[in-house]
């Protein structure tokens, strides 16, 4: 499963990068919502992982062109440091399909991960 993963935070990215290539995965990585978005469009990733405080483009923007340009079927895993309820239910409202609030253990995106590699949503 190729994935993107959208983290501002290298060693958040770096960690979260070393895991799911340890699971099997090819890795795409962004440092900002911008690179994250020209690469969603270029490289049509099966997951999408997507931090929500980044520079350019937020997490939430993320969420909205990967749901339009990509559709649906495409998961999207929301990782921040806001656990504010508005925010989450935001990130739920534009279509993201699980949220994680850092901090968080390397083991258990990994186990999110896979129910996603494991039932492929489909539409």
């Amino acid at each position: 499963m190729t994935i993107l993963v959208a983290e501002d935070d290298m060693i958040m990215l770096k960690t979260i990068e070393l895991r799911l290539k340890k699971d099997g995965h090819t890795i795409i990585i962004s440092q900002d919502g911008r690179e994250a978005l020209k690469k969603i469009d270029e490289l049509s990733p099966d997951l999408v992982i997507t931090d929500i405080m980044m520079p350019f483009s937020s997490g939430l923007e993320i969420i909205g062109a990967v749901k339009k340009r990509l559709g649906k079927k495409i998961p999207v895993i929301v990782l921040s440091a806001m656990g504010q309820e508005n925010v989450v239910l935001e990130a739920f409202q534009l279509g993201a399909d699980d949220y994680i609030t850092k901090p968080f253990s390397p083991n258990e995106l990994s186990m999110r991960v896979k129910r996603y590699t494991s039932n492929p949503v489909t539409i």
